[in-house]
């Protein structure tokens, strides 16, 4: 066994160990387990956000844009910035309505805001859809991560199993205190581990970070800008937008923010949060030094870059502590990821169609809901071929759908009805599921638009057709709603 494995096992058990450790001495009921009594303060709700927004993605999918795309990767720090000024206007208004209406789950939003369980099961359903790809992602990451940094001596099945094994048990034990602790294990340790090597390595192979851009820039002279067509600056500010604002979205990311004490701790996290973003820039800089050292990675290959120059400039024992916190960037979102879908599907879909199921049982089928999605996430895992940043942008496709019924739900006076809320969900979902199997985009459906308009997030498309269908079947709805009011008033 070497070095790396040992350091990287070692920290797997702490992570466990801190995971089941975080209930003790609570009485593990639905709210406790889903949203901690909401009694998290703004360092927790901090570390819970921060958790769920850099994830195996941070590690892999940030170099390997860096390595691969050069320009367009800035998109990822834009989003997320723009994404908390959102989240400090929007979620404030929704906590307070989670904590008066005592909701433990994204979708008992939509089902209280409309008045209508089944809405709250169509937002369930879509959200369990959009999470199982998000899962996969930290698994398929956990694989490269542990199998890259043992040097082989694990391979990514075993590695992706004994990740998905862990995770499940200590989900299923502590909830969302869990994942709280183990979060602070891991902001610390990739926080430490990501700016030491952000700064290390381009110094080491070039001289600075400076002269790195100057290489680069002799070598690829527009490398490091946004090209005329395809990434261009249409489809960057486009990108922005609809990941930026519709990444908030998420039904996990929801259950962290029911989870804070008080609206100030909300907002003191969405202030100081992209604050932690700059780390992405360490990211980049050791995807931008990759170029020179492993030349020739190309396609999914892009996102072992971080890993393989790792490899080449430090010694086993430190490849495991950068394997380890890889590892942690798997477990602490996939942990909210698992909790978030079981809850929606156990209280938001089954209680739907059992109305007699009791908060006790919902909790326990929940919890057992936990170890069938593990396995549904790891069966796709291993049945899947796209790369780390695209199964991230088609998962952020399809949560965006959410946001129209989101945002309209929190005006005073909501023009949207529950009809309209949940027939414009669907054409959205069904509009990115047509565009992701068929590989459309808005260059193949309409080639004779100027490439400024061709080159947009397709994304906007399903958006666009959300928002349209969402208005006009409300506006028809509201018509025939007082049109039966006004004969049943002149009936009696």
């Amino acid at each position: 066994m070497n070095a790396s494995l040992v350091v990287i096992f070692v920290f797997l058990m702490l992570v466990i160990f801190i995971g089941i450790r975080a209930r003790q001495g609570k009485d593990m009921n639905l709210e406790q387990w889903t949203v901690g009594g909401r009694g998290f303060g703004t360092l927790l709700v901090f570390l819970l956000m921060a958790g769920e927004s850099f994830t195996t993605f941070t590690f892999l999918g940030a170099s390997s844009w860096a390595y691969g795309k050069g320009g367009p990767a800035l998109y990822i720090i834009a989003y997320l910035s723009l994404g908390y000024c959102a989240m400090y206007w929007m979620f404030p208004n929704v906590w307070k309505y989670a904590k008066k209406h005592k909701l433990v789950s994204q979708s008992d939003f939509f089902a209280k805001k409309y008045n209508s369980p089944y809405l709250g099961v169509l937002a369930a359903i879509i959200g369990v859809v959009s999470i199982i790809p998000y899962i996969v992602l930290q698994l398929k990451g956990l694989g490269i991560i542990v199998s890259e940094a043992s040097y082989g001596v694990i391979s990514p099945t075993v590695a992706i199993w004994i990740g998905a094994i862990s995770v499940t048990v200590y989900v299923m034990i502590s909830g969302i205190h869990g994942s709280a602790w183990t979060a602070v294990i891991k902001d610390i340790l990739i926080f430490s581990v990501v700016v030491f090597m952000g700064l290390y390595i381009p110094i080491h192979y070039h001289g600075g970070i400076g002269p790195m851009f100057r290489d680069i820039q002799a070598s690829n002279p527009n490398f490091l800008t946004l090209p005329d067509t395809g990434l261009s600056i249409s489809w960057f500010i486009s990108t922005v937008i609809l990941t930026g604002i519709g990444g908030f979205m998420w039904p996990h990311l929801f259950a962290a923010s029911y989870s804070a004490s008080s609206t100030k701790a909300i907002r003191k996290n969405a202030v100081i949060t992209p604050l932690y973003t700059l780390m992405l820039l360490f990211i980049f800089f050791v995807g931008f030094a990759a170029i020179k050292v492993v030349p020739g990675l190309q396609g999914p290959e892009t996102d072992l870059a971080l890993l393989r120059v790792s490899l080449k400039t430090f010694d086993p024992w430190f490849v495991g502590v950068i394997g380890a916190a890889g590892l942690l960037t798997a477990l602490v979102p996939g942990s909210m990821l698992l909790m978030t879908a079981s809850v929606s599907l156990s209280k938001n879909v089954y209680k739907v169609f059992a109305p007699k199921t009791t908060e006790k049982q919902i909790s326990k089928i929940a919890k057992l809901l936990v170890p069938v999605i593990t396995l549904i996430s790891v069966y796709f895992t291993f049945n899947g071929g796209n790369s780390i940043v695209t199964l991230l942008l088609m998962a952020y496709s399809f949560i965006t759908q959410l946001l129209p019924p989101v945002l309209f739900g929190l005006l005073k006076n909501n023009f949207v009805t529950k009809q309209g809320a949940a027939i414009g969900m669907l054409a959205g979902v069904l509009t990115v599921a047509y565009m992701t199997i068929t590989n459309a985009t808005i260059a193949t459906l309409m080639p004779s638009l100027p490439n400024v308009i061709k080159d947009l997030n397709s994304g906007f498309i399903a958006l666009g057709i959300n928002i349209i269908v969402m208005l006009v079947v409300s506006v028809f709805t509201r018509q025939a709603a007082m049109a039966s009011e006004v004969e049943g008033s002149q009936t009696v």
